[in-house]
């Protein structure tokens, strides 16, 4: 539990930079008081949120994609409750929209999967659809907006990784027989003037 975090909102400070991590920090606390206290839930006592890329199908793209992921404490060396928000979200509303789905995986516990105690959950805060695909819902919208214009926007810029710029030339590796120097250069370059010469023994490497 982020006790400093929750010891400057009863004081009433305002931060004024923020990174993700600490965003996400505040925006659980508020939703936290905000959508779940008034059903007697609270995120467990020991718990972190990160911006990070889910453990699988990270692209965040179609249905496929993970979005977001919560992490059974047991999964951690210090029994910590983990929940990340991917790293393709950048729009507030959704993120906080995330946030509250990991949020009941982590009140319910990892073993209540998407059942009845979930569906409750998360019917009660304002989530709605499937509900392994929960949406935020117009009344989700309304009780969360206060909240992002408390904490401003999300420090996060969405990236998508199915626009990874590509290596442009694959590289060979090469090495020499005789006393294991290894280099790399180019198909092309093999082709067009041979192998590469060994600068220690001065003859013809292999590729590798």
């Amino acid at each position: 539990m982020p006790f400093v975090a929750l010891a400057l909102l009863a004081l009433g400070w305002e931060i004024v930079s923020m990174n993700r991590e600490t965003w996400l920090t505040e925006a659980a606390l508020r939703m936290e008081a905000a959508l779940f206290h008034p059903l007697n839930k609270s995120l467990p006592k020991k718990w972190r949120v990160s911006c990070s890329w889910p453990s699988s199908r990270a692209s965040g793209k179609g249905k496929a994609g993970t979005i977001g992921q919560c992490f059974d404490p047991s999964a951690s060396s210090d029994e910590t409750s983990e929940m990340l928000i991917s790293m393709s979200q950048d729009e507030p509303l959704e993120v906080l929209a995330i946030l509250a789905h990991e949020m009941i995986h982590a009140i319910e516990g990892i073993a209540a999967g998407h059942g009845p105690k979930f569906r409750k959950t998360a019917l009660a805060i304002g989530l709605t659809g499937k509900m392994t695909e929960t949406r935020p819902s117009d009344a989700f919208k309304r009780d969360v907006t206060p909240i992002i214009e408390k904490l401003g926007k999300y420090p996060h810029a969405a990236l998508d990784i199915n626009k990874r710029k590509k290596q442009g030339t694959r590289m060979v590796k090469m090495e020499c027989n005789s006393c294991g120097y290894i280099a790399r250069t180019t198909k092309t370059n093999i082709t067009n003037y041979g192998p590469t010469i060994c600068p220690c023994n001065h003859q013809p490497m292999e590729v590798k």
